[in-house]
């Protein structure tokens, strides 16, 4: 099995089964990069993750098949199922009142490629709740309430319980508000708290 969504470090990504040690043949990914970007971009709107992404689904297309929109400088790069890619390109000529054109490309260009920040937090536990709490700033009801509706993954999957404590090298996201890799504890703090070790990721 091998997973893939069209850049390294993918959230969404397609599964593919089989190898060519099995079948005797390699095959690559249905998945094609789109770039979107404006026509006339000294007269573009500020366009957002939101603005590509919310253009996208109103042209009638599933969520599921596209991958992540990355987004930077008014323009954006969107992995999508191979079947769809001439359907955006030939549908696809607003977002929000900004004319774009969409057009496949080879690879993604460095400048996209998301960044990893590395930053040391003190925590009071290594809880996932309470690691994702202090990470986005958010008092312990907000927290409870992002898992309580589902909004956390760890590797890809939801995080079913806040209290369990994150392995190190787990990527955790949090719907809306981004992702990060743990990397684990560095030390303890004179008051017995946790100094955590995340890498964020950028844009």
């Amino acid at each position: 099995m091998r997973l893939w969504g069209g850049c390294e470090d993918a959230e969404r990504v397609m599964v593919r089964f089989g190898c060519p040690e099995d079948l005797g043949y390699d095959e690559d990914f249905p998945i094609v990069t789109l770039r979107i970007a404006p026509t006339q971009p000294r007269f573009a709107d500020e366009l957002s993750h939101r603005d590509f992404l919310g253009a996208l689904m109103n042209l009638g297309i599933e969520r599921s098949v596209m991958g992540d929109v990355l987004v930077q400088d008014k323009e954006a790069y969107v992995f999508v199922c191979e079947r769809i890619a001439p359907f955006i390109t030939e549908s696809l000529t607003k977002v929000k009142h900004t004319t774009v054109k969409a057009e496949p490309v080879g690879v993604l260009p460095e400048s996209f490629e998301r960044k990893l920040i590395e930053e040391t937090l003190v925590a009071d536990s290594e809880r996932l709740d309470g690691i994702v709490a202090k990470v986005y700033h958010l008092s312990r009801s907000d927290a409870k309430a992002i898992f309580a509706a589902g909004e956390v993954f760890v590797n890809g999957r939801m995080a079913a319980d806040p209290t369990t404590c994150p392995q190190e090298g787990n990527v955790i996201a949090v719907r809306g508000k981004g992702k990060f890799r743990y990397d684990g504890v560095a030390r303890k703090t004179s008051k017995d708290r946790y100094a955590i070790v995340i890498a964020r990721y950028g844009s």
